[in-house]
């Protein structure tokens, strides 16, 4: 079965990268008449990849077990792919050879206490620490207080970002741009998938969303991916209101596949003046908020 869906993957993900490019933004000569199919046919992408009609129909049909990185990136440049499809590429090109993935200890213990400590010393920002399949992990005082609703327990240790969004009711409020939200998110689990593709964790989340959520298996067949380092997000605090936040995530090199996010807003702007009444708020809701946050030693999981 993992080798059907790898295969399948593979199919869907070249099919719908080669249906987006016309043949004029592949610089191929355009000649009249109707064509067949939206963008880009097979034997035009192995005429600019340089591989045979043959082999590059057998690559689209999820065979890319044996693929060099030559052709992978002939491939990759003639679909005109950017660099998180093009990591994506080469991510089912690992899983159908089996090769072991680019990240590897998802199976991990507690987080190093260095790590919360970093994490509990930038007070003037919400930030927090995830895994691939978007679980919050770890957060400081600020962190928690901006994704309080999806802690509506006190003492949850862990919450989904994804879950949230897509499967509570309160996730289209909280996430006033919610087209492009709910995209991001998509797009992070389709490139973790392909990242991890035996992750069963993973697995049975995708599984729980597209059976449960309409948008969430609409956007999920598209097959977008993305690298998620810097932007901008909206939140619609049940608290304080509406904040636009900067974020920067950088990756965790000690910790492999767990990435630390934080946001932050420029002095002086009402987004600003927000955060600093989102701290405030979050010192005054529950007295047991002021103090260091405890952490779970067994899971790494912050309280």
């Amino acid at each position: 079965m993992e080798r059907v869906s790898t295969e399948s993957d593979i199919r869907e993900f070249l099919a719908s990268r080669r249906a987006r490019i016309t043949p004029r933004q592949a610089g191929l000569p355009v000649h009249g008449g109707n064509r067949r199919v939206p963008g880009l046919r097979r034997e035009e992408v192995a005429l600019l990849a340089g591989v045979s009609i043959d082999y590059y129909v057998r690559l689209e049909r999820g065979h890319l077990a044996g693929a060099s990185e030559e052709v992978l990136d002939a491939v990759a440049g003639a679909l005109h792919l950017d660099d998180a499809e093009r990591a994506h590429l080469f991510d089912l090109a690992r899983a159908a050879a089996k090769r072991p993935a680019r990240r590897t200890r998802r199976d991990r213990g507690p987080l190093p206490d260095s790590v919360l400590r970093v994490l509990d010393s930038m007070t003037d920002s919400p930030a927090f620490i995830r895994n691939g399949r978007l679980d919050i992990l770890a957060t400081n005082r600020l962190g928690r207080a901006l994704y309080s609703p999806l802690f509506p327990d006190a003492a949850a240790r862990t919450a989904n970002i994804a879950r949230f969004q897509f499967l509570d009711p309160r996730g289209h409020d909280f996430f006033p741009d919610w087209e492009e939200s709910l995209n991001t998110t998509v797009s992070l689990l389709r490139t973790e998938a392909g990242r991890a593709p035996h992750d069963k964790d993973l697995t049975g989340l995708i599984g729980e969303l597209v059976t449960r959520s309409e948008e969430f298996r609409t956007a999920w067949a598209k097959h977008n991916v993305r690298l998620h380092h810097t932007g901008r997000k909206s939140f619609r605090h049940p608290a304080v209101g509406i904040l636009s936040l900067d974020f920067d995530a950088m990756e965790l090199p000690a910790q492999p596949g767990l990435t630390l996010t934080a946001y932050s807003a420029a002095p002086g702007t009402p987004d600003h003046d927000t955060l600093r009444l989102l701290a405030t708020w979050a010192a005054t809701e529950d007295p047991r908020t002021a103090e260091r946050n405890p952490v779970d030693r067994h899971s790494g999981d912050r309280l």
